[in-house]
């Protein structure tokens, strides 16, 4: 917003110009950046220091997603008032248990707590009371909830990103790379107590602490049955033949990107994949000319990819993948008009019913319930359908009771409509 005292900025021709929003200043550091903690000594004077300290405790953790296969932390930020900001490196340590004898109980506040809250457990870092940022944002149905647009939409502050994607395996750690670190936890404080009062005053707040609630419980996405078809591009690949090999050259990436922590990309393109099992060589050799084994990441396992084909060519018609993914669950929505015209009536009216409820109550449709859930619930209703039912079959599913409140009644009218 422009201050009343300001002439706003123009850009463009005499003839046509546009306002443009001055730029929010910075966010900074409050304090002198603090020097990674890599030792016992420092690790149990952090861990003194952030017992001293009063009030929530903000977490934040840094991956190499795109250069590691592991999702182990790298970095983890901690931050509490009257004890600052802490750097701490994981890898430096069998494990963090001392620090989460610290935390003592008090509440942690992340941001996208999905995304950290397995790495940290996998250091011995577990929550008993949470706050997320990201989630209370889409709770507000706030039409951007990364950090660095609640952070300019709450404090007018901007919060430059240009390191999320780095390589924070790196040793040592630059210093840029840990400012950037270290102001994802300078002001969540803050921030948690601004999104707080927010909540309260659109009643949300009881909905807010269910949902935290639930994080505690959180153990990681479902594991993919058939984790290979995620191969970008699998289209390409025409009939099961040609499926099997796909398989068989993505488990050998796998196992091999695992062996030697490298994300499965560095090691083969899906693209190449694809190219393999569409085009599969006849031979060594013939492998070994092609232009997609010129790179040094694929070409140092030329005999683990040929292997792969082989074995893919040599499958039994009986062990090829089937052409669509099975499934225990409904098939794809635009399946249903065919396969099951009542179920696909039935899909519509709970769509619309929740797409009505989330308009009343200013919320996104996927945060007043899953979609999946939805989905389950049209396609294979209660075999008596009642309000008590389907609360009932939500709650076994995994809906929180104020999704249940707010649904359960109009669900149940529109399955018996």
């Amino acid at each position: 917003m422009t201050a009343p005292d300001q002439t706003p900025e123009t850009t463009g021709s005499d003839e046509t110009s546009e306002l443009v929003a001055p730029e929010a200043p910075r966010l900074q550091l409050r304090d002198p950046l603090p020097p990674v903690v890599d030792t016992q000594a420092a690790l149990d004077d952090t861990c003194a220091r952030i017992m001293a300290g009063t009030g929530p405790i903000a977490l934040d953790a840094e991956r190499a997603s795109g250069y590691r296969y592991s999702q182990r932390a790298y970095l983890i930020q901690v931050r509490r008032e009257g004890s600052g900001t802490h750097l701490i490196d994981p890898t430096a340590f069998d494990s963090l248990v001392p620090l989460d004898t610290a935390f003592d109980g008090n509440e942690w506040i992340l941001h996208a707590a999905t995304q950290d809250l397995m790495c940290l457990a996998e250091v011995g870092l577990y929550p008993e009371h949470l706050f997320d940022t990201e989630l209370a944002g889409r709770l507000l149905n706030l039409p951007r909830v990364g950090l660095a647009a609640l952070v300019e939409h709450y404090l007018g502050l901007s919060l430059a990103k240009e390191f999320s994607a780095a390589d924070w395996s790196t040793r040592p750690l630059p210093d840029p790379w840990l400012v950037y670190a270290a102001l994802d936890v300078e002001v969540l404080v803050e921030l948690r107590d601004l999104i707080d009062a927010d909540l309260q005053k659109a009643g949300k707040r009881e909905w807010a602490a269910e949902e935290f609630e639930s994080l505690l419980l959180f153990q990681g996405p479902p594991e993919r049955k058939e984790p290979w078809r995620r191969t970008s591009g699998l289209h390409k690949a025409r009939g099961r033949r040609a499926l099997g090999i796909v398989r068989e050259i993505w488990q050998t990436r796998d196992e091999i990107a695992e062996d030697r922590d490298t994300t499965p990309g560095r090691i083969l393109p899906d693209a190449s994949i694809l190219e393999l099992a569409t085009a599969p060589p006849n031979d060594l050799n013939a492998l070994k000319s092609l232009r997609i084994m010129r790179n040094r990441g694929p070409r140092r396992f030329m005999s683990e990819w040929f292997d792969a084909i082989e074995r893919g060519l040599a499958l039994d018609e009986a062990l090829l993948p089937t052409t669509n993914q099975r499934s225990d669950g409904p098939p794809p929505p635009r399946a249903w008009a065919d396969k099951n015209p009542i179920a696909a009536e039935r899909l519509g009216r709970c769509r619309d019913v929740v797409q009505a409820v989330a308009d009343q109550h200013d919320l996104p449709t996927e945060n007043l319930v899953s979609p999946q859930l939805v989905r389950n619930l049209a396609w294979e209703p209660p075999a008596d359908v009642s309000s008590e039912t389907v609360a009932a079959t939500l709650r076994l599913q995994g809906a929180r009771e104020w999704q249940i409140g707010l649904l359960s009644d109009q669900l149940a009218e529109a399955l018996t409509a």
